[in-house]
């Protein structure tokens, strides 16, 4: 092997480079065997095309290490080696058998690091200051990263094809967080030994995706944020909507996938984003979206709302009531109708097309001979007997 020292952080020329040795480094053939005490003076890279073993202190570095070639390079030994900055820029990937602790920054410019996926002691991990740059599609961690120290990060995960990143925010101040993302179906996923049956699951969740699954390992409550886009596929859940997505965990003391639940979402039902609800991530062995159950009576699969109406009290015959579609179907009911300021202006219990743009209850109905002013409406449908609630507007012509 060689030591090459002509590459700055973009391979450029290499400024300088001090090694200080206390004890000793042997320079076998096939890998940069440390037994001693490296230090990687300031401004200064130390470039490896080939595999590095480290057996002793790698500690004191304020300098670079960077991997780079055409070739995988295995990091291995007995003591993890903790940098100062690191660069990646290689034709193929950076494959860890030990932890790496990064102090300052990790440059991704090509490849991956790589861990194993189901050994979760083996990461990349960013201590209190370390950050990174450059992460992408081919430019990221497949396996496990960590954090130390912290509390709110974002992991540059992903699987081999796709950074697929998840956002923390702890209550407190972190000693340890472990995160990984799984392109692979939880119920028989081909990287880690555990399995996640997607059938398995609370009355609550309706579908557990099938798809992907992340691992995030922490003992403080916290958020995290995930995102779904066109892999995740969730439009092929039957009858998802945006407004059913939710955050599930296989809860580890219950054997099963409850639901965590959201803070927040944004985006439709092919990419979009959702924070959830605070949750001590050690509790759970992996987190992935959910569904809200399907109804399962005939009528709210086939009406998910009841629309929007045109109402025209002009005695013509046309549009003179408001007939709400299928209302028949649960005559214990209740329709209220509210103006654009929010004032309740119409309420019938057991609606059935009562409405005819005349106020019966609130202010206006002093001057209900004169009807209701032109606008638009809002309205709510409660069916008793279903379970269901619906809201839609209507515009009124006078």
């Amino acid at each position: 092997m060689a030591i090459h020292c002509g590459e700055s952080l973009i391979m450029k020329l290499l400024l300088q480079i001090t090694l200080v040795l206390t004890t000793s480094i042997a320079v076998a053939q096939t890998a940069f065997y440390n037994s001693g005490n490296v230090q990687v003076h300031n401004n200064a890279n130390i470039g490896l095309h080939t595999d590095f073993i480290n057996n002793a202190n790698f500690d004191q570095t304020t300098g670079t290490l960077g991997f780079y070639g055409n070739r995988a390079i295995i990091v291995s030994g007995s003591i993890p080696p903790s940098l100062w900055d690191a660069e990646i820029f290689m034709d193929a990937n950076v494959f860890l058998q030990t932890p790496i602790m990064v102090r300052n920054n990790v440059n991704f410019v090509d490849g991956d690091v790589l861990t194993p996926t189901n050994l979760q002691s083996v990461y990349l991990s960013f201590m209190n200051e370390g950050l990174y740059t450059g992460e992408g599609d081919f430019s990221k961690i497949t396996g496990f990263a960590a954090i130390n120290d912290r509390n709110v990060f974002i992991f540059p995960v992903g699987d081999p094809q796709r950074l697929r990143p998840l956002t923390l925010n702890s209550q407190g101040n972190t000693p340890l967080v472990i995160c990984g993302y799984f392109f692979e179906n939880p119920s028989n996923p081909s990287s880690v030994l555990n399995t996640f049956d997607t059938f398995t699951k609370v009355n609550d969740i309706g579908t557990v995706s099938d798809r992907e699954f992340w691992i995030v390992q922490s003992d403080v409550p916290a958020q995290v944020t995930i995102s779904w886009d066109d892999r995740s596929n969730l439009a092929a859940i039957p009858n998802a909507t945006f407004e059913s997505i939710i955050v599930v965990g296989w809860n580890k003391s219950a054997n099963q996938w409850v639901i965590i639940g959201n803070s927040g979402m944004s985006g439709d039902i092919n990419q979009g984003f959702v924070t959830s609800q605070t949750f001590v991530p050690s509790d759970y062995a992996a987190i992935t979206f959910g569904t809200i159950p399907l109804p399962t009576d005939t009528f709210a699969v086939n009406n998910p709302t009841l629309g929007n109406y045109f109402l025209s009290p002009n005695a013509d015959g046309i549009n003179d009531v408001l007939v709400i579609d299928g209302l028949e179907e649960s005559p214990n009911n209740v329709v209220r109708i509210f103006n654009r300021y929010g004032q309740k202006v119409f309420e019938q219990v057991n609606y059935t097309n009562q409405f005819q743009g005349i106020a019966n209850t609130g202010t206006l109905v002093l001057g209900q001979e004169k009807g209701l002013p032109e606008g638009v409406y809002f309205y709510t449908a409660t069916l008793f007997d279903l379970e269901l609630e619906y809201t839609g507007f209507l515009f009124l012509d006078q």
